[in-house]
């Protein structure tokens, strides 16, 4: 059945004139109301008040215009039921096949945080989410349109065919009914918030996915995405190659791609994730020598790892993960030494996140290996605020941690030199985005260029994650580093004076000296922690008693 009439009432104008003007001459009618109206008379167009077909003025400043029968009837009845069309008949009641509708823009109005009451409740719309809940209703036979992105489309159709296909009818009322949720959704958490002093939240994520099993293969999981985010996210990423991505994958490339994203955008960075933990992490000159002091940070774990980095990524950085002319290892402890193993398929990565890839790089992976998961993410537009988190029967919001330092208060009588406080800012960051308790063994490889060398993540207590763990690891990178650079001497003394000039950085503040003097001991002078612990001036004490230089820096960065 042609389409014969429309009606237009819109608070956003945007696109309006032009698409009712060709809604015209395709022979449609046109009625409209109030300021839409207006508009359209304005552009020159013939316009139909609504209340000329309803017989009944526009009352209450506007506030009732459409809520009557013979606008209502004519949206919802349907074409194919014989009664309908006689009872529309018998009460001089017009179909009408196009709605073209946007609400009052409430959500815009309630941003402001000096809205008063009154000006928002007048920006609640009535009659048109009315509408628009008739006509998806009956989507069969009314085209409902609320986004001026579909008029080209509906046009295209109306002009090849006179009508717009059941097909895209359907999806702009699926559109129609998430606007009406949505809007909804923003009227009650205003007026909850404004009127019963309670905080309510409304989430929606669409274009769910069946992923292959979630966490562990005997468990089911999917994955949906929330439409409203502009931020720039793995969640967002077009995927290039590879095959699907799993569960696992979708929370180790978030964990690495954030960690990238905390870095100066301009100076090259990697982070080589496992398990969430960036056990690799570093700048460069550029995003390959970035990865090739990354993967050095932890060559065992990385394999099987996710990278990503913030750079486009070219041939180097494509060579260095799967090029002939590169010799690529893998490790086995053996007599309690990790041992290489030379393989020839190229370093084995799950996942690998860029901004951009030059179509050199991308056809070189794409060649190579048809398992790897190349990511392009877009870039950022706004930063989601806030963080959330489900618990069973609950859900946490917070603020996203987006500051770093709060300060930086060097308080003790040795000093920092003039590079550790961009070596500060690098090593917190890794500490920021690995889990608590953490503490980084981060150091100066170049000027301005830096590279974790030990990462102790997720202990009870911070000494075991210093001891055990990143100083442990640092002696390992150090130990093969050592044997590549083909050094003379011996490993200890060289060892040390490395040591001596890493930098490290604990997540929260240290609750005793304990953490002081066990790092002095290992031969660590430099140490960043948020401080604010009761017991403060005794790891004060403790540096300047054995020579360790120490800041404050005012912010802690607990990462569960």
């Amino acid at each position: 059945m042609k389409a014969k009439r429309a009606l237009v009432s819109v608070s956003d104008k945007t696109g309006i004139i032009d698409f009712v003007k060709e809604l015209h001459k395709l022979g449609l009618e046109i009625l409209s109301t109030g300021g839409t109206a207006k508009a359209l008379r304005d552009g020159g167009l013939p316009v139909k008040d609504v209340s000329e077909v309803t017989g009944f003025p526009e009352i209450m400043d506007g506030r009732v215009k459409t809520l009557h029968p013979k606008i209502h009837g004519g949206l919802l009845a349907r074409r194919d039921k014989p009664e309908h069309l006689e009872a529309l008949q018998k009460l001089e009641i017009g179909l009408i096949d196009l709605v073209v509708i946007n609400l009052y823009p409430f959500l815009k109005v309630t941003a402001d945080p000096k809205v008063d009451l009154e000006t928002a409740i007048e920006n609640i719309d009535i009659g048109g989410p009315a509408m628009l809940r008739a006509s998806a209703k009956n989507y069969a036979g009314v085209a409902v349109i609320t986004d001026p992105a579909d008029y080209p489309l509906v046009l295209k159709e109306l002009a090849e065919t006179g009508e717009v296909s059941l097909s895209t009818k359907g999806r702009l009322a699926i559109k129609a009914y998430r606007l009406t949720s949505a809007y909804d959704a923003a009227i009650d958490e205003y007026l909850s918030r404004t009127l019963a002093q309670e905080e309510r939240i409304h989430l929606t994520y669409g274009k769910g996915q069946t992923l292959r099993y979630g966490e562990n293969s005997h468990q089911k999981a999917s994955f949906y995405l929330d439409e409203a985010s502009k931020d720039s996210s793995v969640a967002r990423a077009e995927i290039l190659n590879g095959k699907e991505m799993s569960y696992n994958n979708f929370v180790d490339a978030n964990a690495a791609y954030e960690a990238v994203k905390d870095l100066d955008p301009k100076v090259p960075a990697v982070a080589v994730v496992k398990h969430t933990n960036p056990c690799g992490f570093a700048t460069g000159k550029t995003a390959a020598q970035a990865l090739e002091r990354a993967w050095e940070g932890d060559p065992i774990s990385a394999f099987g790892g996710v990278i990503a980095t913030n750079q486009k990524v070219d041939m180097a950085f494509a060579e260095f993960l799967k090029g002939d002319s590169v010799k690529h290892y893998s490790y086995q402890v053996k007599d309690g030494e990790y041992v290489a193993q030379e393989v020839n398929t190229g370093k084995f990565v799950e996942v690998l996140i860029a901004p951009d890839f030059e179509p050199e790089a991308l056809e070189f992976l794409q060649k190579k290996s048809k398992m790897i998961r190349v990511l392009k993410v877009p870039e950022v537009e706004v930063v989601d605020p806030k963080t959330l988190r489900a618990i069973t029967g609950g859900l946490l919001v917070q603020d996203r941690d987006m500051q770093l330092f709060e300060k930086f208060e060097v308080v003790t009588q040795k000093t920092f030199p003039g590079h550790y406080q961009a070596l500060a800012t690098f090593t917190m960051t890794a500490c920021k985005h690995t889990k608590s308790n953490s503490v980084i063994l981060g150091r100066q490889y170049e000027p301005g260029l830096f590279q974790v060398m030990g990462m102790g993540a997720g202990q009870p207590n911070r000494v075991d994650s210093m001891r055990k763990l990143a100083y442990t690891k640092a002696l390992e990178n150090l130990k093969r580093e050592w044997q590549r650079l083909g050094k003379s001497g011996k490993f200890e003394a060289w060892a040390q004076q490395e040591i001596n000039g890493m930098l490290l950085a604990s997540d929260a503040f240290l609750p005793f000296d304990d953490t002081v003097r066990e790092a002095a001991g290992l031969g660590v002078r430099y140490l960043i922690q948020p401080g604010g612990s009761m017991r403060d001036e005794d790891s004060i004490k403790a540096c300047n008693e054995l020579g360790v230089a120490m800041a404050f820096t005012g912010l802690r960065h607990f990462n569960h």
